[in-house]
């Protein structure tokens, strides 16, 4: 019979008086919000501050609606504050855009980077960023990114030995592909990469970067074709490889890369199949040298739920902490313990549900 601890939630998050951890590596989950003044969200992203934890997603009526907006809340003293937006699409004529895909970077002490994405759908969408220099509380003007550049496009930037910010980018007009786009100066100049990956046999987008020694980057690939896509750079983002499919199943959803401090590659990720498919379970697998899998937590398994678009990092505590979409009514955080860890074999490859 499987053991289940049982801990107490916090006040301000109990909806229960227990919650079941079925992993023994899983210490902790709740959701950074309750209540909000809107119905839906997606596609959250994760920092850490001298503070604590800074989260932020996209939330309004529906992905795609005028009224999306990006929303930040703060870990203060173990507890989430209540949601503020920060960043919206409404233009200088007094139209307004959805907003998409947060991504928040910190820089130095106390100054954080906000990136998202403004316009109609991603086709057409521009990338926009601002500025906190107080670790989140509040923010500068929104500022647009230079044309052809759209900042990390779901997944956070990595900062490279020399100081270097290299982010995975892509674009979804007229077939996806994936780029990458490096600043050496904070974000106020980019240069950007040829793009990557065939739309037609691969259809790459939103890369999730593990920086590896020597500024050696795996860049992991959501797909349209069933797997997630790996591609490698060996010069701090200048020039990858050619994409090459892992054994890591990918149903065309939002995936999530870190590197671990003992040198493990983590990947947050569903284990369903194909094409379009089923957006649970969420999964966590690692890696000792990126091409062998173990799966070391499956955060949900609901079948028919939506738990998707997962951000993880590892804090300085040495934790790992990762946050995703919960039935696009909330987000979810769970932090696991990567000593914990106890790796077995993967599930076996899920078959391809036909495309919808």
């Amino acid at each position: 019979m499987k053991l289940f601890r049982l801990i107490p939630l916090l006040p301000m998050l109990s909806v229960a008086a227990a919650v079941a951890f079925p992993e023994p590596c899983e210490l902790r989950r709740e959701f950074i919000y309750m209540v909000a003044p809107f119905p839906e969200c997606h596609a959250s992203t994760l920092v850490q501050t001298q503070e604590g934890l800074v989260a932020s997603w996209f939330g309004g009526t529906r992905e795609k609606h005028p009224d999306v907006g990006i929303w930040v809340s703060r870990q203060v003293q173990g507890e989430w504050t209540p949601p503020q937006e920060v960043a919206h699409g409404v233009q200088p004529d007094g139209s307004r855009h959805p907003t998409w895909n947060p991504v928040l970077h910190a820089v130095g002490t106390n100054d954080l980077v906000l990136f998202y994405k403004v316009g109609p759908n991603p086709e057409k969408w521009w990338g926009m960023m601002r500025r906190s220099r107080d670790q989140g509380r509040t923010w500068g003007e929104a500022t647009r990114l230079p044309e052809g550049i759209l900042g990390p496009v779901r997944n956070r930037a990595v900062t490279l030995s020399d100081g270097t910010l290299l982010a995975g980018s892509s674009t979804e007009e007229g077939g996806w592909r994936v780029h990458f786009e490096r600043s050496r100066d904070g974000g106020t100049t980019w240069e950007r990469t040829a793009d990557l990956g065939d739309p037609k046999t691969m259809g790459l987008i939103q890369p999730g970067l593990a920086l590896m020694p020597g500024d050696r980057v795996l860049a992991y690939c959501r797909s349209r074709v069933g797997r997630v896509f790996v591609t490698e750079s060996t010069d701090g983002g200048r020039q990858w490889s050619e994409p090459k499919p892992t054994a890591l199943p990918n149903p065309n959803s939002g995936i999530d890369a870190i590197t671990l401090r003992d040198g493990r590659i983590l990947v947050v990720y569903n284990h369903t199949g194909g094409n379009w498919g089923s957006r649970s379970p969420l999964n966590v697998a690692v890696s000792r040298d990126g091409t062998t899998w173990q799966e070391v937590a499956v955060l949900e398994n609901e079948p028919g739920g939506e738990f998707s678009y997962p951000a993880v990092i590892q804090t300085a505590d040495g934790r790992v902490h990762v946050t995703y979409t919960w039935k696009r009514q909330r987000i979810r955080h769970v932090v696991l313990d990567p000593q914990l860890f106890a790796p077995r074999p993967l599930p076996p490859m899920p078959p391809s549900p036909a495309k919808k």
